[in-house]
């Protein structure tokens, strides 16, 4: 037979449109895990953003403006935490919320509930704002006021994360447990 013959006749022609649709697959797979990889990528930035950005402000706050000459002996109340587990705590507390407030972005829900992104700007700004008012001003009557405004806050955030996002919500029970605490500073 001719070569010519047998090309002619497709026997070759199946065998390259086989291997050029494989070789599209191919491409496909690697393409939807480049896209998955950058959106992963993309996620963790803006999770380390959520989380940092509060704890980092709360940082400073504390460190620049914080625990200074309030009331009582060494300005807090004798049941009160060592001021480094003061600190450490609020810490944590600022990137319990940062953590939450990710988690109810990340589920589109600050579009769907615009209210719950103002109720965490609010608690954020009176959870940083009380420890100067208290500690260092000693402004206690002003200090419950910031309190029960972030009580308020931290108890909406509650409701308005778990409707969005349920662990979202859970993260924010600790946080309402701290501020309780801290109300009889």
């Amino acid at each position: 037979m001719d070569p010519q013959e047998l090309r002619r006749r497709g026997g070759d022609e199946n065998v390259a449109t086989a291997t050029e649709e494989t070789e599209k697959k191919n491409n496909e797979d690697v393409s939807k895990r480049d896209k998955k990889k950058a959106m992963a990528k993309r996620g963790l930035r803006s999770l380390a953003v959520a989380v940092t950005l509060p704890a980092l402000l709360t940082l400073l706050i504390n460190y620049f403006l914080g625990s200074g000459n309030g009331y009582g002996k060494d300005g807090r109340p004798s049941w009160f935490p060592p001021l480094w587990a003061f600190h450490v705590t609020c810490l944590g507390a600022s990137f319990l919320m940062g953590l939450a407030a990710w988690l109810v972005w990340v589920d589109g829900g600050f579009h769907r509930k615009p209210i719950a992104l103002c109720l965490y700007l609010g608690q954020a700004l009176l959870s940083m704002a009380w420890d100067p008012i208290v500690f260092r001003a000693g402004l206690g009557w002003i200090g419950l006021a910031v309190w029960a405004g972030e009580m308020a806050a931290l108890f909406g955030c509650y409701r308005a994360f778990k409707g969005v996002n349920p662990v979202a919500g859970d993260l924010v029970k600790p946080c309402l447990a701290w501020a309780a605490f801290v109300a009889g500073g």
